[in-house]
């Protein structure tokens, strides 16, 4: 079955969304004192391009390495994870935490 076609109003809030997201682990990548070639050299890229194209909101995280993206952080990774989930999935973490899921603590852009 043909997937329809995206709605553009959604498209451009997944893209505001991935962008806060990127804009958020580049201030914490920048909090914990690392480059971007540091940064992916700790979590095992071969190119420090990827942390680029995630931070300026082209990609995301994979769910695989986020584990090791908050350890590289110096982050929890539960808070990590969710905070991701928050900017990757609203609907998903809306679901699981709902709308009070945002006062804990977590970033907003």
């Amino acid at each position: 079955m043909p997937r329809p076609a995206t709605d553009p109003a959604k498209a451009a809030h997944i893209k505001v969304l991935r962008q806060q997201a990127g804009r958020w682990l580049k201030t914490a990548r920048e909090a914990a004192g690392l480059t971007q070639a540091e940064l992916a050299e700790q979590v095992g890229l071969r190119y420090y391009t990827f942390v680029s194209q995630v931070e300026s909101g082209l990609g995301r995280l994979p769910i695989e390495t986020q584990g090791a993206w908050a350890a590289a952080l110096g982050l929890e990774p539960g808070d990590f994870a969710r905070t991701l989930l928050r900017y990757y999935e609203p609907e998903l973490y809306r679901l699981l935490f709902g709308e009070a899921g945002a006062s804990r603590g977590q970033a907003t852009a």
